[in-house]
C-alpha cells in the first residue's frame, strides 16, 4: 500500500510522470501560462516554485543544475526573464485560475500562470514624443473620410455592364455604318 508518500502519481509510472512535469514546467516558462487539469497544475506548482526560489538565491548553481533538463531557450528565458520578476517576492510565484469542467471527460480544467506578468519597457525618444491616442484618432478619422468620399463618387460602368444594359458602344455602331 502507498500510505503517507509525498507527491501525486497521476496514474503514470515514474519516468512518464517526470517527463510530464518537465514538459509542463517548460511550457509554463515559455508561454507564461498553461491550460491543464487541476491535478496536474497542483502537482507541478510545487516544483516550479522551488525552482524559482533556488534560482533567486543562486542563479549560477541553478543554471548548472537545470542545463541537463531543459533546452537552451527555456533556460535562458527562465534565468533572464522569469527569475528577476520575483526578486522581492518571498513565495507564491504561480496562480491557478479555475475554468470549469472539460466536456468529454468532466475533468476540472485550470490555467496555471505566473503571478507577475512580464513588464514591457518602451524607450521613448524625447524628440519624437507623440500621444498614441491622438495618432489612432487621426487614423480613424482619415479612414472615415475616405469611405465617405468613395460613397459620393459615381460608379464607373464597365464594358460588360454597358453590354448587359442593351446600349451598344460607339465603336460597334460606327462599324455597322
Amino acid at each position: 500500500m502507498r500510505k503517507h508518500i509525498f507527491g501525486r502519481q497521476l496514474q503514470r509510472d515514474t519516468n512518464e510522470r517526470k517527463a510530464l512535469f518537465k514538459s509542463l514546467m517548460g511550457a509554463l516558462i515559455i508561454n507564461e501560462s498553461i491550460k491543464t487539469t487541476e491535478a496536474k497544475a497542483k502537482a507541478v506548482r510545487g516544483y516550479v516554485e522551488k525552482m524559482v526560489t533556488k534560482a533567486r538565491k543562486n542563479a549560477d548553481e541553478t543554471t548548472r543544475m537545470l542545463q541537463g533538463q531543459y533546452t537552451e531557450p527555456v533556460l535562458k528565458k527562465f534565468i533572464e526573464d522569469v527569475t528577476p520578476r520575483f526578486a522581492k517576492r518571498p513565495g507564491g510565484y504561480t496562480r491557478i485560475i479555475k475554468l470549469g469542467n472539460r466536456l468529454r471527460d468532466n475533468a476540472r480544467m485550470v490555467i496555471l500562470e505566473w503571478v507577475e506578468k512580464p513588464v514591457k519597457v518602451d524607450i521613448i525618444n524625447p524628440e519624437n514624443k507623440k500621444n498614441v491616442k491622438s495618432e489612432k484618432a487621426e487614423a480613424t478619422v482619415k479612414i472615415k473620410n475616405e469611405k465617405k468620399s468613395k460613397e459620393k463618387q459615381p460608379k464607373k460602368e464597365d464594358k460588360k455592364t454597358k453590354a448587359a444594359s442593351g446600349k451598344p458602344s460607339k465603336k460597334k455602331s460606327e462599324k455597322k455604318k
